[in-house]
């Protein structure tokens, strides 16, 4: 199977949120960081709304989804736990992709995949709502190839590759042998039919070694790495960056 990639760019923006949070204030505003992001080529947008709203909240998510209006070529990514909070906005928004997340409402940010084996019977019917709504389902997964077609047979779209091991083994010997599972679960993913994305300590260092060697990566969602470069080189010069690491990344062909 042969194809051709370009990896799309969605900015998740639940730290600006996290920032505006401590005071109550309204800055730094979560919808003038994304218009931002996207005038500099990001696009999409990502957000994980959680119950306790300590960071996005259910009104960032509609004033989000007002600001995509303007901007048609944009993706709106809602992810979360569809057993949680999630499904209200999704049925209420309609964004263009639902990213199903498994976290507890306790965690402070998601650090494992779904168990498509235990959890299938529970996320079908989901899976199924969010289709008849017009709503791509992308699961989050950890790079287990026999995990992968599973997702197809529940009736997701996409699965999201968990790269925290990919990061946390990028500045050491492990990180071959890391990369190696992430670039069998993409292969088994595209012949199962199912897309690729990716998500989860992304960074200006790692990213572009990742698409060089993961075949077929339609998105990276990327928030904490951005938002703090964006600290220090402002969200359009950082969006810049990110974008050139995807381009070096040359948009390579595949071969399975």
């Amino acid at each position: 199977m042969n194809g051709m990639v370009k990896t799309a760019l969605s900015v998740n923006v639940n730290k600006v949120a996290l920032l505006r949070n401590t005071r109550l204030l309204k800055i730094p505003s979560v919808v003038r960081a994304s218009r931002i992001c996207l005038e500099a080529g990001a696009h999409g947008i990502t957000v994980h709304p959680r119950p306790d709203e300590r960071h996005i909240r259910s009104t960032d998510v509609y004033e989000i989804a007002e600001l995509l209006k303007n901007w048609p070529n944009a993706e709106f990514n809602i992810e979360g736990n569809p057993f949680h909070n999630l499904m209200e906005l999704i049925r209420s928004v309609r964004p263009d992709q639902a990213t199903f997340v498994p976290d507890s409402v306790s965690q402070s940010t998601s650090d494992h995949g779904w168990d498509l084996v235990a959890d299938a019977d529970k996320l079908r019917p989901l899976i199924q709502e969010c289709r008849e709504l017009g709503v791509r389902v992308s699961l989050f997964m950890d790079p287990l190839a026999d995990q992968i077609p599973l997702a197809k047979e529940l009736g997701a779209d996409r699965v999201e590759l968990y790269t925290e091991s990919w990061a946390r083994a990028f500045q050491n010997s492990a990180h071959v042998s890391t990369l190696s599972k992430f670039v069998e679960s993409a292969k088994v993913a595209i012949q199962s039919g199912v897309g690729v994305n990716a998500g989860h300590d992304l960074s200006l260092e790692n990213l572009t070694p990742f698409l060089k060697a993961v075949p077929g990566v339609r998105e990276v969602s990327i928030g904490h790495a951005l938002i703090s470069d964006a600290l220090e080189m402002g969200y359009s010069n950082t969006v810049r960056a990110y974008l050139d690491c995807i381009e070096a990344a040359d948009f390579r062909d595949f071969q399975l």
